[in-house]
């Protein structure tokens, strides 16, 4: 038997970054990952997806150089090249991450994990016991009941390596990942059409940045279908068809199927060992704590938003609880969110909705328009600010769309999780001209102020 102070199933953002931070704490540490360390969202999901979304945002830039008095043509999209550009990137990464490992000092044990009660986990007859187990095996892409997959129905792991730009594609699912995919088709020159079963896209954002950004798309030549249920595919050698509740068929090369993600929770042994779950979600407390003693579990297993950088978050938070630090619970409402579709989507804290929710009465809003903006101007993009406050004059819900505001999500997380108020933040001063001016100018109208806003 292999024991450590801490054995964590699952080398993805969650697992290495609780391995990294209780190794910098002196504790000894064993990681087992099944595949690559750093797990679906440097190796299938969020860095792969993120350069295919440059490589998208490169053509357009090339496609449209005229507008801004540049003669450059578009001769097309090297798929080789893009995908061994997006290899680069991950391999880069990925090397960076065993190099972190070994300087940590990190016994990564490379085996499928099963855990046997306690502590324990079984790496193919290898029995690793901690005198803590951190839990963080992922997640998995979903599909329909009734939908097989198959060369032509594909999920976002697939589209990742397609090695070539169907010309029409039908993305089921209009959230983060379906926005994305459609994003990167439609810059590449596909003919695309978004199907989302719900009355808007991105429905976990405020309502607003769903308007911002369908009207975004459907100018960009992309189709949107939304409150339309699927009900069936049939694929063959020549496409898809696709039928809908509403009695239309849409014909398409490829179907990708977006419908959100799973937690990786079954084949591991976490029922069997008496491990609480709830909706296939690792059942925790605030701390993470699940209902074994010395148990823990962190990232998509968990129920709340499932994003890389709060499975981080968690894993850092984990171990230094271990460690006795006695971290603050994270706060889920302040874990920043980006859409990285063209124009992103970004925001944090409440939406107007839940800010209504919690406060009954009192909440206001301010929308800022980006054309106002002169950064804004000189990229061409629109979009809009929008700013909830609550009654006791605290900005809790900061949400933005347009190109490159993804790159705002920092000073607006700390604007709402250091609890400011607009007469905090508007005295401060934004270099000009950026787009984080925008920001300063919403709050400066927030505040009574209002500068390039009218009323």
């Amino acid at each position: 038997m292999t024991t450590a102070d801490l054995v964590i199933l699952g080398g993805g953002s969650g697992g290495y970054a609780a391995a990294f931070r209780a190794a910098a704490l002196g504790r000894s540490v064993i990681l087992i990952e099944k595949e690559k360390l750093g797990g679906t969202c440097l190796h299938r999901g969020c860095i792969p997806t993120k350069a295919l979304l440059h490589a998208a945002e490169v053509a357009d830039t090339a496609r449209t150089g005229r507008q801004f008095g540049v003669r450059a043509a578009f001769e097309g999209v090297d798929l080789t090249r893009v995908h061994a550009y997006k290899d680069s990137v991950v391999s880069r990464l990925h090397r960076g991450l065993q190099s972190l490992a070994e300087a940590h000092d990190v016994t990564v044990i490379e085996g499928r994990g099963t855990f046997v009660g306690g502590t324990t986990v079984d790496v193919g007859g290898m029995r690793c016991t901690g005198r803590n187990l951190v839990l963080a095996t992922g997640s998995h892409s979903k599909s329909l009941p009734g939908l097989e997959l198959g060369e032509r129905i594909i999920t976002s792991e697939e589209a990742l390596r397609l090695d070539y730009i169907p010309e029409k594609v039908v993305v089921l699912g209009g959230g983060v990942i379906g926005v994305e995919f459609a994003s990167v088709w439609a810059s590449f020159g596909a003919e695309v059409t978004i199907v989302e079963a719900l009355p808007r896209l991105l429905p976990a954002e405020d309502e607003f940045s769903s308007r911002q950004l369908e009207r975004a798309l459907r100018r960009r030549g992309v189709r949107v279908k939304t409150g339309v249920k699927f009900t069936g595919a049939r694929q063959d050698e020549h496409g898809v068809r696709v039928a809908l509740e509403s009695g239309d068929t849409l014909a398409c090369d490829v179907l990708l199927v977006a419908v959100g993600r799973g937690p990786n929770t079954a084949g591991h042994g976490y029922e069997a060992s008496g491990l609480e779950l709830e909706r296939g979600f690792v059942a925790t407390d605030e701390r993470l704590r699940t209902n074994l003693p010395g148990v823990y579990a962190v990232g998509d297993i968990v129920e709340g938003p499932q994003l890389a950088h709060r499975g981080f978050a968690q894993g850092v938070f984990v171990a230094e609880a271990i460690a006795g630090l006695n971290p603050p619970p994270i706060d889920e409402a302040g874990i920043p969110r980006v859409t990285f579709s063209r124009p992103e989507v970004a925001s944090v804290g409440l939406t107007e909705a839940a800010a209504g929710e919690k406060y009954a009465t009192g909440v206001t809003t301010l929308t800022y328009d980006l054309a106002g903006n002169g950064k804004s101007q000189i990229l061409k993009t629109t979009g809009a600010i929008k700013l909830v406050k609550a009654p006791n004059g605290r900005v809790v819900g900061l949400h933005m769309v347009g190109d490159r505001v993804g790159e705002l999500i920092g000073e607006a997380q700390l604007i709402y999780n250091l609890e400011l108020l607009p007469e905090q933040i508007a005295p401060l001063i934004h270099a000009h001209p950026t787009q984080s001016e925008a920001l300063g100018e919403a709050h400066l109208a927030l505040a009574g102020k209002p500068l390039h806003t009218h009323g």
